[in-house]
C-alpha cells in the first residue's frame, strides 16, 4: 500500500499515532534529564486541510474532527489534552472545540506535536527524503535549536544516529508502506536498532489491510525476543474488510509503565467516536513481556 501523510492528515489513524505519542512525550518529561526524540519518516510537518490532498479524501472530518465535536470526561480529557493542545496552536483561537472542528485549517504532524511537547533541554532529529516535502517540514520547524532536519534515509538513520548522547528517548517509525516487505524492513530496522540502543523507547507504526501480512509482521517481532514489546491495534469495524485500511497499530518497545492502561482507558473512549460501525475494537497486549 502507499500510504503518504499528506491526503491522510488528521484521520483515525493519525489520531491513534499521535495520541501514543504524546503520551509517551508527556511521560519523558516528567523528569528533568534531557531526552532526544528521532522521527524516521517526519513527513511535511503541517498540513493544510482546505489543500487539495487533504479535501480529496476528507478523512481528517472522521479523525480529529470528530474527536474535537465529542465530550470525553476525566481522566480521558485529561489523557488527551498534551495532543489536543498541540492540535489547537496550529489553528486559529476558537471559543471551544466544537467551533475549532468548524474552522479547522492545520493538523500537525508528529514533528510539530513533538516539537510542542518537549522543553529546552531536549533534542530532536527528523528524517526526511523528499525534497519538497523536506522543505515545508524545515518551515513548518521554524528556528528552532533544538531540532535537526535530516536528508538522511530513515532506515539508515537508525544506524547512524543511535545510540544518542542523551541517555532517554524515543525512536519513531512511520513508514509510509510505498514498497514490497516494508513489514519485514521494520521488524529488521527494530531489531538491529535495539541492539545498538536497548533502553530507548521505540514506536513503529503499522497499517491493516493485509490482516497475513500484519500477522507475520507481528510473529517476526516476537521471534525477536526484545523483551517489553508492547501491541497497540485500533479497529475501526469489528469486522475488517478486505483491501481496504481498516485499522491501523503500533509495536512500542520499553513503554512507560504507564502507557499501556493509559491507551486502553483512552483508546477505547475513542472508538466509538472515531469507527465506521458505531463500536470499533481496541487491543493493548503484550508481544513479549519483561525478562
Amino acid at each position: 500500500m502507499n500510504y503518504r501523510h499528506a491526503f491522510h492528515a488528521g484521520n483515525f489513524a493519525d489520531v491513534v499515532k499521535h495520541v501514543v505519542l504524546a503520551r509517551i512525550l508527556a511521560y519523558l518529561a516528567r523528569k528533568d534529564a534531557a531526552f532526544r526524540v528521532i522521527d524516521t519518516h517526519a513527513g511535511a510537518g503541517l498540513y493544510d486541510l482546505a489543500g487539495d490532498e487533504a479535501r480529496r479524501t476528507g478523512e481528517w472530518e472522521g479523525g480529529i474532527g470528530a474527536v474535537l465535536r465529542a465530550r470525553f470526561a476525566p481522566p480521558v480529557a485529561e489523557l488527551l489534552a498534551p495532543w489536543l493542545d498541540a492540535v489547537r496552536a496550529v489553528n486559529v483561537a476558537a471559543a471551544d472545540d466544537a467551533e475549532l472542528a468548524a474552522r479547522l485549517r492545520h493538523y500537525p504532524g508528529s514533528p510539530l506535536i513533538a516539537q510542542a511537547l518537549t522543553r529546552p533541554q531536549d533534542r530532536l532529529l527528523f528524517c526526511e527524503t523528499q525534497p519538497g516535502v523536506r522543505e515545508a517540514l524545515t518551515e513548518a520547524v521554524g528556528r528552532d535549536a533544538r531540532a535537526k532536519v535530516l536528508a538522511t534515509d530513515g532506515w539508515q538513520a537508525l544506524g547512524a544516529y543511535l545510540p544518542p548522547k542523551e541517555r532517554r528517548g524515543l525512536v519513531l517509525v512511520d513508514p509510509p508502506f510505498e514498497e514490497p516487505g516494508e513489514f519485514h524492513r521494520l521488524a529488521q530496522g527494530l531489531a538491529e536498532a535495539h541492539r545498538r540502543w536497548s533502553t530507548g523507547i521505540y514506536a513503529l507504526w503499522y497499517p491493516i489491510k493485509d490482516v497475513r501480512a500484519v500477522d507475520a509482521f507481528r510473529r517476526e517481532i516476537e521471534r525477536a525476543g526484545i523483551p517489553k514489546t508492547l501491541n497497540v491495534q485500533f479497529d475501526l469495524r469489528a469486522v475488517r474488510q478486505a483491501d481496504t485500511m481498516t485499522g491501523c497499530g503500533l509495536i512500542i518497545v520499553n513503554p512507560p509503565f504507564t502507557l499501556a492502561e493509559e491507551l486502553r482507558s483512552v483508546l477505547s473512549a475513542l472508538a466509538p467516536v472515531l469507527a465506521t460501525d458505531g463500536a470499533g475494537r481496541v487491543r493493548v497486549g503484550w508481544l513479549t513481556p519483561e525478562r
